[in-house]
């Protein structure tokens, strides 16, 4: 599973094209089909969670050829499922301070809040599962949070979860 920080100008938009974005603990390895959080970046004017996704499309950046060490990008185009129905940003998660304590709000504050920088990131099943918490359970008046509720029940389930549970690597 993944989460991505980055800029957004209209939460409510059918589709998003993210462009270039860097990727960092395991986010390389997203794929289409994978379920994703959206942030919208609080340095771009954004408020954090806003849309559970999925993506429709990847296209990794080429390597620069002689530059040793560069940062993965790719740009995905995702289709939304699910808006964040609670607040979480960096206000909410900054609060947490015991950083060795292995919560999933300070694997999502150490990813996301201790370099600025937009990004995808790869997330534990315990962060997606935290996660999931702030969007509307599904019921019968509601099938768009189907998937939601899939993914916090068994997480595993969907994309990478489980290789990627490095959380302060």
């Amino acid at each position: 599973m993944f989460a991505i920080k980055t800029g957004i100008n209209n939460p409510q938009a059918a589709l998003f094209t993210f462009v270039e974005q860097k990727t960092t603990y395991g986010g390389k390895h997203i794929g289409e089909g994978d379920p994703i959080f959206v942030f919208a970046s609080e340095n771009e004017g954004g408020a954090g969670l806003v849309a559970h996704v999925i993506v429709t499309s990847v296209e990794p950046k080429p390597v620069n050829r002689g530059i040793n060490r560069q940062t993965p990008r790719v740009s995905i185009t995702v289709k939304p499922t699910a808006l964040a129905k609670h607040a979480l940003g960096r206000n909410e998660l900054k609060r947490i301070r015991e950083w060795n304590d292995g919560r999933p709000e300070i694997e999502l504050n150490f990813k996301f809040y201790r370099q600025a920088t937009n990004k995808i990131v790869g997330i534990s099943a315990e962060a997606v599962t935290f996660l999931g918490r702030f969007f509307e359970r599904q019921g019968a008046r509601s099938s768009a949070n189907r998937g939601i509720q899939l993914f916090t029940e068994n997480p595993v389930l969907y994309g990478h979860v489980g290789t990627n549970r490095s959380i302060l690597t």
